[in-house]
């Protein structure tokens, strides 16, 4: 704990087992007080090796999607008595040393929620992200800050932290199960108001770590681009709209 804080770890695997150790041994466990794994219908040994590690551990009987694994995470986190949740991928992408800065960052109270972000700084090309994600990154970025009215470094990274606060209050159950829900799910908090704080993030691009093909990408970037415009029309009260009820 901090400030009296009970600090879960949220991991949403699939396939991980290659690279689940490595990251749940970088977990600062002097402030983490439970981890939580979600496995989507993995096809390798990423429950095994959970259970051997102690991880307390959901196993889906078939595959909900990236958006569904989530919701089955904070679910189980709100329900374990969680006050601030980091998700972090167990892909080894991002580095679980950042836990203790971003939950720094929550119980300062200046900040309901916190990304990672690989923009800031010179991380994301020099850890290998594909030239092409890099772009689509920036143009996705500079669209959404502009139709969200926000000023965001990314809102595409996959290593957050929110208060309980934040994820009893989000409709959640509204967003998407496939990859856009991240999206969706920042949109919601800037609807509702609440302070989104960012820090400075490597990441890894390797071959275990899980990155979505292009095919996927661009699916992700129409909803992104769709999530921007719906967000926009609800705010000019033009259009209601599920993903931002009250």
């Amino acid at each position: 704990m901090i400030d009296n804080k009970r600090i879960t770890v949220v991991l949403p695997a699939y396939n991980a087992a290659k690279t689940l150790h490595q990251t749940y041994q970088e977990i600062p466990f002097d402030i983490v007080d439970d981890v939580i794994l979600t496995d989507d219908a993995s096809r390798d040994k990423t429950v095994e090796i959970a259970k051997k590690l102690g991880i307390f551990t959901i196993q889906h009987s078939k595959n909900m999607g990236y958006g569904g694994n989530q919701k089955t995470c904070y679910k189980a986190a709100l329900e374990r008595g969680a006050d601030i949740v980091i998700m972090l991928h167990p892909d080894y992408q991002y580095t679980p040393k950042l836990i203790r800065a971003m939950v720094s960052m929550l119980i300062s109270d200046h900040y309901d929620v916190v990304i990672a972000s690989r923009i800031l700084g010179k991380g994301a090309l020099k850890g290998g992200m594909p030239y092409y994600k890099y772009v689509a990154n920036r143009f996705l970025t500079l669209f959404q800050n502009i139709l969200l009215n926000a000023k965001l470094s990314e809102y595409h990274t996959g290593y957050r932290a929110w208060t309980k606060k934040v994820l009893e209050t989000l409709p959640l159950d509204q967003c998407s199960d496939d990859f856009v829900f991240d999206n969706q799910m920042l949109a919601q908090a800037i609807d509702h108001g609440f302070r989104i704080g960012e820090i400075s993030c490597p990441t890894k691009y390797f071959e275990e770590a899980s990155s979505i093909n292009l095919k996927r990408s661009i699916i992700y970037g129409i909803g992104v681009i769709k999530t921007s415009f719906e967000y926009r029309l609800h705010r000019l009260g033009l259009l209601s709209n599920k993903l931002f009820r009250k």
